[in-house]
């Protein structure tokens, strides 16, 4: 499974430093999400599906419809 995070976030000329700061952690360990050197915790998944307006799947490679659920 390829994790979208980097594509989204460089589509939106965001860097890592600025995406980091959103999940409130350090740049460093954001990369290794990137790179996936460390799985992507489901706390944050949630989070980037909402800041770049994409459904979880899409954001981890499961789908490739980019459009979010809708809520209730």
């Amino acid at each position: 499974m390829k994790l979208r995070i980097r594509d989204l976030r460089e589509d939106l000329d965001l860097t890592q430093k600025q995406v980091a700061d959103y999940l409130l952690c350090d740049q460093s360990l954001y990369s290794k999400y990137e790179r996936e050197e460390r799985p992507l915790p489901l706390e944050y998944a949630d989070k980037l599906a909402d800041y770049y307006q994409v459904s979880v799947d899409y954001l981890i490679g499961r789908t490739t419809v980019k459009t979010p659920y809708p809520t209730k």
